[in-house]
């Protein structure tokens, strides 16, 4: 199940949504924001029922 998340850039504040796949349970994966281009660490977090929790990011080189 593909859930929509709004996120801002930890680069340039940029605003934008991913979508995370909840049925894999919480996630950390690296995907590059669209506008500056720079890798955002992003880690998602899913409960039991498959609901998403929530989602952090971070600055890759933190």
């Amino acid at each position: 199940m593909l859930e929509a998340a709004r996120i801002d850039c930890p680069y340039c504040g940029e605003a934008f949504d991913i979508s995370v796949d909840c049925s894999m349970g919480g996630q950390q994966y690296i995907e590059d924001c669209p506008v500056c281009c720079q890798p955002i660490d992003i880690s998602t977090e899913v409960d039991i029922d498959g609901n998403l929790l929530g989602v952090k990011v971070n600055r890759n080189d933190d």
